[in-house]
């Protein structure tokens, strides 16, 4: 199966100039989405927005200008290994009910990082963003439980600064909300996923190194916290479900 990779970067041309040389080789197609002007690098040919817009919509934007069966979401900070492509749509064609797959995200440093995760509950939501945090461990959330696995493993969700997706369940689920602004749009593609029947899996073998900045982790109250309370917000009213969920 062919891959088509969406890119979108918001003001990351730096960050660019070091994933899209490891990112084109991998894959059959490449759009690249400028949503803020300066967002990429002179020479690299991009779409580019007349006004910024959510995260998701930028992804079903992507998606919509390739024809692939496989569609890749893949951030500017996040430098796929040689061949990690390959392992995830490997995977992927081994697996028909694999709607989702992941690779094990690594520091720039080559530290883990948990990017496999359990859907939120409330009171966990509560604790990651207040500062209840510095004292709360989140090790259930993360995975911290358990060793981080060797072998392909089934997933809740896993962070949307790279994955691969089969065109079939975008298709089906109608893409990504575009009433996410930005932060939630990935767990709600994945809850939804579930919902319907798709699998999503954790694949270490593939490795991409991802900064992954985390800045609501780092500043109380910014606009990207209120960003991301509101997608909390979004998520529960959609799926009310998880307001009892353990």
């Amino acid at each position: 199966m062919n891959v088509a990779a969406v890119v979108v970067s918001h003001g990351h041309p730096q960050e660019l100039e070091e994933s899209l040389p490891a990112i084109r080789p991998q894959v059959d197609e490449l759009v690249v989405i400028a949503n803020i002007p300066g967002s990429v690098p002179p020479g690299v040919d991009a779409v580019h927005n007349t006004r910024p817009v959510g995260f998701g919509a930028n992804l079903n934007r992507g998606t919509a200008l390739t024809s692939a069966e496989l569609v890749l979401s893949a951030n500017p900070d996040a430098v796929p290994d040689p061949g990690a492509v390959a392992i995830l749509r490997n995977f992927m064609t081994a697996h028909p009910r694999c709607g989702v797959a992941g690779p094990r995200m690594v520091y720039p440093d080559g530290r883990w990082q948990p990017s496999r995760r359990r859907f939120p509950t409330v009171a966990g939501t509560v604790v990651r963003r207040t500062p209840l945090r510095r004292v709360v461990p989140q090790r259930r959330h993360f995975h911290l439980d358990e060793p981080p696995p060797d072998e392909p493993v089934q997933a809740d969700w896993m962070l949307g600064g790279f994955l691969l997706m089969r065109r079939s369940m975008l298709e089906q689920l109608g893409g990504f909300d575009e009433g996410f602004r930005l932060y939630g749009e990935d767990i709600d593609l994945q809850y939804r996923a579930m919902l319907a029947g798709w699998e999503r899996w954790y694949v270490p073998a593939a490795i991409v190194r991802h900064e992954h900045k985390a800045e609501t982790d780092k500043r109380w109250l910014t606009r990207r916290t209120v960003w991301h309370w509101a997608g909390v917000v979004r998520f529960v009213r959609k799926h009310p479900e998880r307001l009892t969920a353990r």
